[in-house]
């Protein structure tokens, strides 16, 4: 199991984004309230699409578990598509974020 198929490139996604928003953008996202409650509401609609996308037992996507790390939780969604989803839905609000300008940290 290399797990650099998947793996890698979500966890340098994750890192990717994290840095740009403590190293450049510094929008100030991850200190407001409004920007966990939009993850949480993300969970709460890519857990159960995930979940039946990947379910093991009749899956429409399938992944080549020699490319990732194998956990799965859960309804058997590997534990990369969570990564993935969080650096691609926070780079987007970053970005949004950085496009409003000063203005908006304030609020």
């Amino acid at each position: 199991m290399s797990a650099l198929g998947y793996t890698l490139p979500a966890a340098v996604a994750v890192v990717g984004v994290v840095g740009l928003e403590f190293a450049v953008l510094r929008t100030g996202l991850f200190q407001k309230l409004g920007y966990w409650l939009t993850m949480v509401i993300v969970l709460g609609f890519q857990i159960p699409v995930d979940g039946w996308l990947t379910k093991l037992s009749a899956p429409i996507v399938r992944y080549d578990e020699q490319h990732t790390i194998g956990l799965r939780f859960p309804f058997d969604i590997p534990v990369e598509d969570f990564l993935f989803g969080f650096a691609m839905v926070t780079a987007v609000l970053l970005l949004w974020e950085r496009r409003r300008g000063p203005k908006a940290k304030s609020e």
